[in-house]
């Protein structure tokens, strides 16, 4: 028995919710999306038992995983989204063989996913408590241990209680996320992963704006000084919101543009439907992949932190050399170097000192203008996402031979050409190609864009969720909900 053989025998001991036996009415539809979101925020907003209680802004990884880190959704979705990933790069690659067409392969295909999820739920959960990401306080079973310094200065946490107990509610809370998005794939409205990354953005999006006009030199603060600067100021403290919205629309315009071709079915006469190909063909997997990639270069920069390097078992300084390379402040932050002109400039200090650190200042080490740095990283980004746009067309069967394929096994063809699946792919492939590359490239280029800006949510996050809201829409439509309820038609317009 293989590896995957193995995984999969552990599936039916696992608990499992069953399809409905009847059609799941719009009623029910919305009454169950609603109990999962608001499980979700009840987690999202919980603090795990033993950990101190800490805020910050929303990052890449929490954007992508719907995690808030130290609540129990301290992983979110990340075990279920990286199960997949994982599983859909095996058989795209060959490793292991399950055509997603046949019922029972792809019946294996998601039983396979949950186990992988709840083992990647530990694990994901082991790594933060031990790398000590999230802040800890020891428990009652603790009592006597702590925080303790080492004979080199670094800290570690003596709690095995504690750390254990931790790692169990971080688990806990992605495996009842993992049942949650099956309860609304079968009686609710979607995705429940898209569901929980749409939900964790906009948190972000109106806790952020509500702090741009609450918050400590926010709209309200600015406007209450008075005199003639005081309107300017309020309105360039809220610009992040309002570069939100902006994007927002560019997304939505997007999304809706396409290029349709007729096709035709074989015994049906008279019948011409047309395939729809999307603007962003590949959705927003390539600069999820290129984000991700970012996200391990500013990890690998952190192992840089020193005053002094030297070649091992000589004394040959090479301390230039490393720090030219990737130089990091005493935070930890990457500040200077090569890596350093590819990872992302996020508002932090303030709308009005965002704009002037991107355009006035410059690096502490070589002295690199931060509108260099800007420069570099959106397209840097946006080329990354060009990248793993190219690659996972080829992965996921989405490039023209396997479109070609699948629509010759349907009985479908284009009016006017041969009933040739060589004739079939090269057609394809002139518009595959183009959308491939224009669309890949655009969304890295939207989302590097973005995050210069200071949007809310992250300009990745803001992709997402867009993508994911229209994909809703589409869906609420064809099941005609607006008609039963014109509410959400108002809400929808």
């Amino acid at each position: 028995m293989g590896l995957f053989d193995l995984v999969h025998s552990v599936a039916k001991y696992l608990p499992e919710i069953k399809a409905p036996a009847v059609p799941v009415t719009g009623k029910e539809k919305l009454m169950w999306t609603g109990v999962a979101l608001f499980l979700f925020f009840m987690m999202y907003n919980t603090t795990c038992l033993g950990v101190v209680h800490s805020t910050g802004g929303i990052d890449f990884l929490q954007t992508i995983t719907a995690s808030n880190i130290g609540s129990i959704l301290t992983a979110g979705i990340g075990p279920i989204v990286f199960a997949s990933i994982f599983l859909q790069l095996f058989n795209g690659a060959g490793i292991i063989n399950l055509d997603m067409k046949n019922k029972d392969d792809k019946k294996k295909f998601l039983e396979t996913q949950k186990v992988l999820a709840i083992l990647l739920a530990f694990l994901e959960g082991l790594i933060f408590v031990v790398t000590l990401k999230i802040g800890l306080f020891p428990l009652f079973g603790d009592l006597g241990e702590g925080i303790v310094t080492l004979a080199d200065g670094t800290q570690t946490l003596h709690a095995p209680f504690t750390m254990f107990l931790v790692v169990l509610q971080i688990a806990f809370g992605s495996i009842v996320i993992l049942y949650l998005d099956e309860m609304v794939t079968k009686y609710g409205i979607g995705s429940g992963v898209s569901l929980f990354i749409a939900a964790g953005v906009s948190f972000a999006v109106i806790t952020g704006l509500s702090g741009l006009i609450f918050g400590p030199a926010g709209m309200v603060d600015l406007m209450s000084e008075g005199g003639a600067e005081a309107l300017p100021n309020a309105l360039l403290s809220i610009a992040p919101f309002l570069f939100t919205i902006i994007v927002f629309l560019v997304v939505v315009y997007a999304e809706g543009v396409k290029v349709e071709i007729p096709i035709a079915f074989e015994r049906v006469r008279g019948l011409v439907p047309k395939l729809p190909l999307k603007y962003f063909y590949v959705s927003n997997i390539p600069v999820i992949f290129a984000s991700a990639l970012i996200l391990n270069i500013q990890m690998f920069g952190s192992a840089l932190q020193g005053d002094q390097f030297t070649v091992p078992g000589t004394d040959i300084d090479i301390t230039g050399i490393v720090h030219s390379l990737g130089y990091v402040d005493s935070q930890g932050q990457l500040r200077d170097g090569l890596l350093y002109l590819f990872t992302p400039i996020y508002a932090g200090r303030g709308t009005l000192a965002h704009f002037e650190f991107m355009t006035n200042a410059v690096t502490p080490l070589f002295g690199i203008p931060e509108w260099v740095h800007a420069i570099v990283y959106v397209i840097g980004l946006s080329l990354l996402s060009l990248a793993f746009g190219l690659f996972w067309v080829e992965t996921a069967n989405m490039d023209a031979k396997s479109v070609a394929g699948q629509l010759s096994s349907s009985g479908l063809q284009i009016p006017g050409f041969r009933r040739d699946p060589r004739m079939l792919e090269s057609i394809l492939h002139k518009n595959i190609y183009p959308l491939t590359v224009l669309g890949a490239f655009s969304v890295g280029f939207l989302a590097g864009i973005a995050d210069l800006t200071g949007a809310l949510g992250t300009g990745t996050g803001i992709l997402l969720t867009v993508g994911i809201l229209y994909r809703m829409y589409e869906q609420m439509e064809q099941q005609q909900m607006f008609e039963l309820f014109p509410v959400l038609k108002k809400l929808a317009s």
